[in-house]
């Protein structure tokens, strides 16, 4: 199975051009392009637990730092670690990206 970003595993439609945009916008971490390639994903598809406002049962959630333990519980941040492995994208180098 190829590798896929955040909004293709749970299908929230908040990608760019996707169908939940209007009533919901354009989720940060489709648009995140400083950690592009992060995880092999495209913008911050495979790094949206680092990313702050993206949605979690249609709630916004805030900074990594108050939403980690909702996405360590998350189906697909799980499949990412167990995709990557030892290759997983260390949080701190990733948040230094996003200063």
């Amino acid at each position: 199975m190829a590798k896929v970003n955040c909004w293709e595993w749970k299908k929230c439609g908040r990608q760019l051009g996707g169908t939940k945009v209007a009533q919901l916008g354009t989720c940060p971490a489709a648009t995140e392009r400083r950690i592009h390639g992060a995880n092999t994903g495209v913008n911050g598809g495979r790094a949206c637990w680092l990313v702050a406002g993206t949605l979690c049962g249609e709630t916004v959630q805030g900074t990594f730092a108050a939403k980690l333990s909702n996405c360590m519980n998350c189906d697909f941040y799980n499949v990412v670690v167990k995709e990557e492995g030892v290759n997983l994208a260390r949080g701190a180098d990733v948040l230094k990206r996003l200063e």
